[in-house]
C-alpha cells in the first residue's frame, strides 16, 4: 500500500493532486487549514469533494486544522481586513499583497508532524504531497523548489524517522494547465465526473456572499485562461458570465505580457516578435552565424531550431529547412502586404518569428523557415 498526507486548500491545484494520488492507488490523509483566509468557503468546497468521493466508494481521512487565532498576527491581504485584495494580473508586483508570511513552512511543519505520526503507527513510508506548481513561484517564495528541499533537509535534521517521509511534487515544474490536464486523465481513471470535482473548488482570493468567484483576481484570471487553454468553461459559478470573465482574462494577461515585453525586449526585439515587423536582410545577428547550437524563441525560450538544420539560403535573413522537432511552430496564412504568405509564430508564446516558403532544400522536403535574428537567442554547444 502506497501511503500520502496532502494539503488540501479546497482549490484547484490540491484537487487535482487528491485525484491523481487515488488514480495512483494512494491511501490519502487529507488536511485542510482555517488560517482566517477571507476565502475560507474553500475548506466547504474541500469537504464537499471529500462527500462526493466517498458516494464514489473512494474514503479519504480528511482533517481540518484551525489555526486562524495564531495567525490573525500576520498581515496579508488575504487575512487582514483593512487589506483588499488586489485585482490585476498573478504575476504583477501589487499581488505579493497575498502573500501570508511563513504561511507554506508553517502547513508543511504540521503535516511533516502528521506524516511522522503515521510512521509511527502504521510502519509505512509517506510521502507529503503538495499542489505546488511553477506559477506560483513568482510571487510566493515558499513555493518554488529551493525552498521544499531546504526545509526536507531542516526536517530530517530534526526528526527521527525522517528517512521514511519525503516531498511529493508532481507538479513544480508545470501549470495550472498540465494540473488540468493530469486531472482529466485521473478522474477517466476514477470513472468520477471532471466537472463535478472542480465546480466543488475554488481558486478566487474574493468570492462574494454567495460564493461566487469575482473572475477578476490574479488566481482567477489563471484560473480561467488554464480552463480556456484546454478548451473546456471553468463549471464554477462566477459573478459574471463565462465569456465575460475570459474576455478578460486575455485581455489581462495580454495587457500584461505586452508591458512585460516592452520593458525587457529592444525596440526592435519588440517590434518584430509583437507588432510582426521584419528586420532589414542582412542587418540580424544570425543571419551567417555557422557556430554549432540552438536557436531559441527571444520571448519564451522554447526551442525552434538547431543550427543542423540551418542553411545559406542567400536571402539575407537566417534559414531553416527543418524546425526541431517539439517547436511545433504554428503556421498562419498571412494576406498583408498585398502578399499571400504563411506566417509563423512561438506556439509558446505567439511571438511572430518570419514566413515559410516553399523554395528550401528538396531533400528535406522543400520549406524554408524564413525567420528573423530579432526573434530568436542563439545558445552555443560547449
Amino acid at each position: 500500500m502506497k501511503r500520502a498526507v496532502m494539503s488540501f486548500s479546497g482549490g484547484m491545484d490540491s484537487t487535482g493532486l487528491l485525484v491523481h494520488l487515488l488514480s495512483n492507488n494512494y491511501k490519502i490523509d487529507c488536511v485542510s487549514f482555517n488560517y482566517g483566509q477571507k476565502h475560507a468557503i474553500e475548506i466547504d468546497r474541500a469537504s464537499a469533494n471529500i462527500s462526493y468521493l466517498k458516494e464514489k466508494g473512494y474514503e479519504v481521512n480528511h482533517r481540518i486544522v484551525d489555526l486562524s487565532s495564531a495567525m490573525s498576527i500576520f498581515n496579508s491581504a488575504l487575512i487582514s481586513e483593512n487589506l483588499e485584495i488586489p485585482e490585476g494580473h498573478y504575476e504583477e508586483e501589487q499581488m505579493k499583497a497575498t502573500v501570508v508570511p511563513n504561511r507554506n513552512a508553517i502547513f508543511s511543519s504540521i503535516i511533516y508532524g502528521y506524516a511522522l505520526s503515521i510512521v509511527s503507527k502504521e510502519d509505512i513510508d509517506v510521502k507529503i504531497a503538495l499542489g505546488v506548481h511553477s506559477g506560483d513561484h513568482a510571487i510566493y517564495p515558499d513555493c518554488r523548489p529551493e525552498f521544499y528541499e531546504s526545509l526536507g533537509d531542516s526536517f530530517r535534521i530534526g526528526n527521527w524517522d525522517s528517512e521514511r517521509v519525503e516531498f511529493f511534487l508532481p507538479y513544480i515544474d508545470g501549470d495550472k494547465k498540465s494540473i488540468l490536464f493530469d486531472a482529466l486523465n485521473s478522474c477517466e481513471n476514477l470513472n468520477i465526473d471532471f466537472n463535478v470535482i472542480f465546480r466543488n473548488t475554488i481558486t478566487s482570493y474574493n468570492p462574494d456572499s454567495e460564493g461566487r468567484s469575482s473572475g477578476k483576481s490574479g488566481s482567477d484570471i489563471e484560473r480561467i485562461l488554464a480552463f480556456y487553454e484546454i478548451g473546456r468553461e471553468d463549471p464554477i459559478d462566477y459573478i459574471d458570465s463565462w465569456s465575460m470573465v475570459l474576455e478578460n482574462a486575455v485581455m489581462t494577461e495580454l495587457k500584461y505580457k505586452d508591458e512585460y515585453y516592452k520593458e525587457n525586449l529592444t525596440d526592435l526585439q519588440y517590434n518584430v516578435t509583437r507588432k510582426s515587423s521584419t528586420e532589414h536582410p542582412f542587418s540580424g545577428k544570425y543571419w551567417d552565424e555557422k557556430r554549432d547550437g540552438e536557436y531559441t524563441c527571444i520571448c519564451c525560450g522554447h526551442t525552434l531550431f538547431t543550427s543542423e538544420m540551418k542553411f545559406d539560403s542567400g536571402c539575407g535573413w537566417p534559414s531553416f529547412h527543418t524546425e526541431h522537432s517539439g517547436a511545433q511552430i504554428e503556421k498562419i496564412d498571412d494576406r498583408t502586404h498585398g502578399m499571400v504568405r504563411t506566417e509563423v509564430k512561438c506556439s509558446k508564446c505567439n511571438s511572430h518569428l518570419g514566413h515559410i516558403f516553399n523554395d528550401g532544400p528538396f531533400r528535406f522536403g522543400g520549406e524554408r523557415y524564413c525567420i528573423n535574428s530579432a526573434s530568436m537567442n542563439f545558445e552555443e554547444r560547449e
